[in-house]
């Protein structure tokens, strides 16, 4: 979802702890099927945030779009209000970061369109099953 990235920046200097259910929920999917999720979703892919010690990426969505999902949990965790994801600053793409911007935030590249990561998600899903 294409989406200016002004209502809300990541950290300038440290990784933080940002509150899911202000500015966007989270998607935390674990990294075997997230890195297939990126290449399913190509260029409708938002931003996504790879958190290596936890082997999970996470999407930022917009608030309460993934509060429904029907999606098995052991795979696919939906984080709104209450919950707190580790942000790391927008420079941190390396990969001798462990937590980094995999698909980093941009003017242009910030929230994925939910409906778009659930389908493509309950479409691997099902294949991987």
């Amino acid at each position: 979802m294409d989406e200016p990235a002004e209502a809300w920046q990541p950290p300038l200097t440290a990784v933080e702890l940002v509150g899911a259910g202000r500015y966007w929920d989270a998607v935390r999917v674990r990294s075997a099927i997230g890195m297939r999720i990126i290449q399913r979703l190509g260029d409708g892919c938002g931003a996504v945030i790879e958190d290596w010690h936890g082997r999970v990426l996470y999407w930022l969505v917009p608030c309460g779009t993934a509060d429904e999902w029907d999606l098995p949990a052991s795979q696919v965790q939906p984080l709104g209000i209450a919950t707190f994801v580790a942000v790391p600053p927008a420079q941190f793409t390396d990969t001798s970061r462990r937590l980094r911007w995999i698909r980093p935030l941009t003017d242009t590249r910030y929230l994925t369109d939910a409906e778009l990561l659930h389908d493509a998600l309950a479409a691997e899903i099902a294949v991987s099953a």
